[in-house]
């Protein structure tokens, strides 16, 4: 349980600034590949349901 509310900030093409960088607990890249913001998105939220359905002792199914 963190006790904080967890934010995921999507960057440009040219990734995100220092300012915000610097203020980062964690750091996180989808790819190596320039994803569009919908795009991001969705594999962001997947990845986050993949997690939670393994850590949740459920079935996922590739």
């Amino acid at each position: 349980n963190y006790p904080y509310p967890i934010s995921f900030v999507v960057g440009g093409f040219l990734g995100l600034g220092s300012e915000i960088l610097d203020r980062a607990d964690f750091v996180l890249s989808l790819s190596s590949m320039t994803f569009s913001h919908e795009l991001a998105r969705i594999v962001l939220l997947e990845q986050i349901y993949r997690s939670l359905t393994i850590i949740n002792g459920k079935n996922y199914a590739k």
